[in-house]
């Protein structure tokens, strides 16, 4: 990148430093692509890719305060969140893949006990894993919410609290997933 170019990306920062969402639209035209394949590089989701790019221009746009021209090229500052984004994300997942072993071994010891034939039995066994199956196929955000919601039954604005996310968001998440469930689900009992 040649000094003009740096030159219109500390501008453009300084933009952003003061609320300028023009310039945080211009910042996120020039980088969005490029955030969103490193992101889909490093987690292999495109919804979760996805996730990272909001995530990264949200951060950008709170803390713009934070960028130092002297330490870093506005890329480098993107490229440094969006691979701290996406490991983050990576941590949490493999944190969600052990709530959904251990919720799933808490679900077969309690049915176990309470049912009353062989048959229901086998139905709500295969349901289980029907329903875990599905889960590790939603994307993290999505499973999250659910998970918290469904399996520890906390309320949507106890979730916003827990989580920090914004009621909106966690309500969009658990529509957007469970929607994502119920058609995994259908295709799962048509096969």
């Amino acid at each position: 990148m040649n000094t003009q170019q740096q030159s219109n990306e500390i501008l453009l920062m300084r933009q952003v430093m003061q609320r300028d969402q023009a310039a945080l639209g211009q910042l996120y035209d020039r980088y969005a692509r490029v955030i969103h394949s490193l992101a889909f590089k490093i987690l292999g989701s495109p919804e979760e890719a996805e996730e990272v790019v909001l995530d990264v221009f949200s951060q950008a746009w709170q803390n713009a305060h934070c960028y130092d021209p002297s330490r870093s090229q506005v890329d480098a500052w993107l490229f440094l969140m969006t691979r701290s984004r996406a490991l983050d994300r990576l941590r949490k997942r493999q944190r969600q893949s052990k709530v959904v072993e251990v919720a799933t071994a808490t679900a077969k010891t309690v049915t176990s006990q309470t049912l009353k034939t062989p048959e229901e039995d086998l139905l709500i066994t295969e349901r289980r894993e029907m329903v875990a199956a599905a889960m590790v196929e939603l994307p993290q955000e999505q499973r999250q919410v659910i998970e918290l919601a469904y399996f520890q039954g906390l309320s949507q604005s106890a979730i916003a609290q827990r989580t920090g996310m914004k009621l909106g968001t966690v309500k969009t998440r658990i529509r957007l997933g469970l929607t994502k469930l119920r058609g995994l689900l259908n295709n799962a009992y048509k096969n």
